[in-house]
């Protein structure tokens, strides 16, 4: 009888370690989770964009003429002085070689230009002799005239023939002039480069000196060469008038005002400059992506108020620029959040349990996001919430 009730309670332990097995093992396990903290603290909104550095000012000398460049003499990098430093000198060119064909008109020309200057002295001549004549008649008419031989009409009209011919021979001196000058000018059309009576300049026809003091930036031309008008030699500028220009989405642009704080960093020194931005452009341009986007930017000029002698101009740069801070706000990590249709939602932890929540959410940056309602100071949210979790799921915050 014994022996039943022994086989009896042995029946009733085994059944009911079975059901709590069974039990144990149907149990809901917690979701192990990443728990981040709402703070409270300051919070900034940042913009980061590669830039450049350049000269503020930067002065290009060019060739005023066309003529033959010297050697220049000047580097990058050295200085220069204004109005004093030599930056380039230039050589009137030699005349051009002479084909036969040219040479043949060149001919003509002159012998054209010799025949006008003697047809020009043929009528000067003439026209002293005719002038001499006059002479004579108007001094035949003014002895006649005081016999009252001749009419005062025919003594008026010798003296303004005498008058006419002298401005004639006026005339046609100056016009022997002239034909002499075309004649020079053919003849020196004629001189050939190598010709050893073609008098040679001993000095340059052209010295350009540094417009301001500085650096010599540029060298664009820097061995002996022909220069046409206006080719570029060099640029001069001064390197501690330092500025940055960045170029940002336009979107980004028109959330920044003149006198905006910046950092740059990464451009090779072992702290972060201050610069301030001075000027937005008003007119954006079309930029296409390295994903091969187009894009419309707009250039920001900023004013470096720390300065380093190392930085140089057209050295690349970051710049940060602050589109929006506050010294103290409600913040969340941006991980905890997601969109449940157009509402911005997050999982908060409420007695173990995950419990999806909306909340209002201000600015944002790349970590931290403007709580402005939903929840309060303290409040314990789900970082990274995978698909396993759900309102009302059992978690556990997982340890590091």
């Amino acid at each position: 009888m014994q022996g039943k009730w022994i086989k009896r309670v042995m029946g009733v332990v085994a059944v009911g370690a079975m059901v709590a097995g069974f039990a144990y093992a149907l149990r809901e396990k917690p979701q192990m989770v990443d728990v981040g903290v709402v703070t409270r603290g300051p919070m900034r909104v940042t913009v980061s964009q590669e830039g450049v550095t350049r000269v503020r000012e930067v002065y290009a000398v060019s060739s005023p003429i066309a003529g033959h460049l010297a050697r220049t003499v000047l580097d990058e990098g050295d200085t220069v002085k204004a109005g004093v430093t030599v930056v380039a000198a230039i050589h009137p060119l030699d005349p051009p070689l002479i084909d036969s064909r040219s040479q043949a008109e060149l001919i003509a020309a002159r012998d054209a230009s010799r025949a006008a200057v003697a047809m020009a002295e043929t009528d000067l001549k003439r026209l002293q002799s005719d002038l001499h004549l006059a002479r004579d008649n108007l001094q035949r008419a003014r002895t006649l005239a005081k016999t009252n031989f001749l009419a005062q009409s025919q003594l008026q009209k010798a003296s303004n023939d005498v008058d006419v011919l002298e401005a004639q021979i006026s005339s046609a001196m100056a016009a022997i002039e002239l034909r002499k000058a075309e004649l020079a000018s053919a003849e020196a059309r004629l001189i050939p480069p190598s010709d050893p009576n073609r008098k040679r300049e001993t000095s340059c026809c052209v010295y350009l000196t540094a417009p301001i003091d500085g650096v010599v930036l540029s060298v664009f031309a820097k061995s002996e060469q022909p220069v046409a008008v206006g080719t570029k030699i060099a640029e001069i500028g001064d390197p501690e008038d330092m500025e940055v220009t960045v170029d940002l989405l336009s979107s980004d642009a028109v959330r920044i005002a003149p006198g905006a704080k910046a950092e740059i960093s990464d451009w090779g020194g072992d702290k972060v400059l201050s610069a301030t931005v001075r000027r937005i452009d008003p007119a954006g341009f079309t930029k296409v992506s390295a994903l091969g986007i187009e894009e419309q930017r707009v250039n920001l000029v900023l004013d470096l108020e720390d300065k380093d002698p190392r930085l140089g101009h057209g050295f690349r740069v970051y710049a940060r620029l602050t589109l929006w801070q506050s010294d103290e706000t409600l913040q969340l990590p941006i991980s905890a959040l997601f969109r449940d249709g157009r509402q911005w939602s997050l999982f908060a932890i409420r007695d173990g349990r995950a419990r999806q929540m909306p909340v209002e959410i201000g600015h944002m940056n790349d970590e931290v996001a403007e709580l402005i309602g939903g929840l309060a100071e303290g409040d314990r949210v789900i970082l990274h919430p995978s698909d396993m979790v759900s309102d009302g799921t059992l978690v556990e915050e997982r340890q590091e």
